[in-house]
């Protein structure tokens, strides 16, 4: 039963060594007046340079100036406190002396300074 088994093997083996001869081939090929072809570079191209990039200019940065300062205090003859003007008569009214200001302990309207 072995020996049947391996002739049926070799037989197989043979078989398909034989098909692989048989797809082998010869392929001559004979070309006749047609040239190969040539590779040609081609011509070359001018192109102008890029203009140049235009100059970069710096501007100084802008000057903010801040609104018109308003100094807390007396303005001629009348007294600005950061949100109005009193005129003097009124703001000794509303502040009357003895909180430890000279201007207000020490004015009289109809004197002056004292």
């Amino acid at each position: 039963m072995k020996s049947t088994r391996l002739v049926a093997l070799l037989l197989g083996v043979s078989t398909l060594a034989a098909s692989g001869a048989a797809m082998a081939g010869l392929n001559v090929g004979v070309n006749i007046g047609i040239p190969a072809p040539v590779y040609v570079a081609p011509a070359p191209v001018y192109a102008p340079p890029p203009p140049p990039p235009p100059p970069v200019v710096y501007q100084p940065a802008p000057v903010y100036y801040g609104g018109p300062q308003v100094v807390i205090g007396w303005h001629g003859d009348r007294y600005w406190d950061g949100h109005r003007y009193w005129a003097r008569d009124d703001w000794y009214r509303h502040h009357p002396p003895g909180r430890g200001n000279y201007a207000r302990d020490h004015y009289d309207n109809r004197r002056g300074w004292h």
